[in-house]
């Protein structure tokens, strides 16, 4: 029998005996979490199942963050309704301003070997730290707040094997994009996206975090990733050092497929409406050039700290094109504080930039950034399908922060390397 997978692995723990991919297990959920969105179905899930109450309250999180602060009347009242409901129950509340809930997770409360559920697709992002972590729907999340333990099918494992070395102005957004313009939006489907190699070993953690955060637009279940030194490095600069574990695949683990990358083939990629699997290079004419209104760095995807510091080295000293728009909302409060401390604020105001405070701002379409009808965002998010960003008579555009830089500048869509 072969070695096991990550996933194999973290599940097996949770469950309390050996799984398998395939296998149907009950496993414990060491943390799990809702958002402003999904948080009001979910609670009231409970109230119907007579369940308000939490398992474990110091692992479960209420986050209000789509709709931070709240633009409308009944958005505000739902807010209310979700802090009531964490008060009662002793969950831990993340209250506006704080920021997206799968950056403030993966800051404060995602360990090694967690198993981790949270009302949103894009909480798979927790894989970045080693653990299994996913999104499932609200009467799934609300049974597993009130009982600390969920069912599931152990997914079987795509492996992506990354070589080479990135070249300047190419990073792991570019080549996520690249993975899902091979593997299409269906391609992982309930699969786990595990992710090594070299290349992958030399990664920061947050360069890490895009490809968890976006194995879901490949249709993945998880991304898992393994557990090293870079994560014992993560955790110590968060002051979690404590919470460090080790966790590999085993060398002779089952893989369903192995996908090989090398990193130094790789081009700054964009996605076009209205799939995210509608990847080209930059220099493809169908974008290479394209006029742009609006730029937008924000989201769980690319807009942490080290996001903002690449956007400012491109863009340090230059100024937004005329006819273009500059939006900035950072992942979290802790992004926030430190690009401002850093004096990345300062080059953002200079060039014309708008900063909001930290949340999803205009990535889910609620408010901070709708385009008008028939404009066009370059945007460093996660999703462009038809609406996204709130309005399906514009057109969103992915790419890194990078390229979000250097199209910013000349108001067209523009390949980073012939920048800087």
């Amino acid at each position: 029998m072969p070695g096991k997978t990550l996933v194999e692995k973290v599940l097996s723990r949770a469950s309390g005996h050996p799984v398998r991919a395939g296998d149907t297990t009950i496993a414990k959920v060491d943390l799990a979490y809702v958002q402003d969105g999904t948080g009001p179905l979910t609670f009231r899930m409970m109230e119907q199942m007579n369940l308000i109450k939490a398992a474990n309250p110091q692992r479960s999180v209420v986050f209000i963050d789509h709709s931070s602060p709240p633009p409308r009347r009944e958005l505000a009242t739902d807010h209310v309704y979700l802090r009531d409901f964490a008060a009662k129950t002793g969950m831990i509340l993340s209250d506006v301003g704080q920021g997206v809930c799968h950056q403030v997770a993966f800051e404060k409360y995602v360990r090694p070997w967690d198993v981790v559920i949270g009302a949103d697709s894009h909480s798979v992002m927790g894989g970045a730290m080693g653990a299994f972590a996913t999104g499932m729907g609200s009467t799934d999340v609300a049974v597993a707040l009130a009982l600390g333990k969920t069912w599931l099918r152990v997914p079987e494992t795509l492996k992506f094997e990354v070589r080479g070395k990135f070249h300047k102005g190419v990073f792991s957004k570019d080549l996520i994009l690249r993975v899902l313009g091979d593997i299409k939006t269906d391609g992982a489907t309930y699969k786990a996206m595990e992710w090594g190699g070299p290349a992958w070993a030399a990664m920061p953690m947050t360069e890490r975090m895009v490809l968890s955060n976006m194995a879901i637009e490949g249709g993945g279940k998880c991304g898992p990733q393994p557990s090293d030194q870079e994560t014992k490095r993560y955790l110590r600069e968060h002051g979690r050092e404590g919470d460090w574990k080790e966790i590999r695949p085993d060398e002779d683990a089952g893989y369903e497929a192995v996908h090989p990358y090398d990193a130094g083939d790789l081009d700054p990629m964009v996605a076009r409406p209205p799939q995210e699997d509608n990847v080209v290079p930059v220099t493809d004419p169908s974008v290479k050039g394209l006029k742009i209104q609006q730029v937008y760095l924000g989201s769980c995807t690319n807009a942490r700290y080290e996001d903002i510091q690449v956007f400012c080295d491109y863009m340090k000293g230059e100024k937004v094109a005329e006819g273009t728009r500059l939006i900035v909302v950072p992942a979290s409060k802790e992004a926030y504080a430190r690009s401002m401390k850093e004096g990345l604020f300062e080059i953002l105001l200079d060039a014309g930039a708008t900063i909001q405070s930290p949340g999803c701002g205009a990535c889910p379409g609620v408010h901070l950034g709708i385009p008008g009808d028939g404009e066009n965002v370059l945007s460093t998010t996660n999703r462009n399908y038809v609406g996204r960003m709130g309005n399906p008579a514009a057109f969103t555009y992915l790419a890194s922060p990078a390229t979000a830089a250097a199209t910013a500048m000349f108001g067209v869509i523009t390949d980073p390397r012939e920048v800087r």
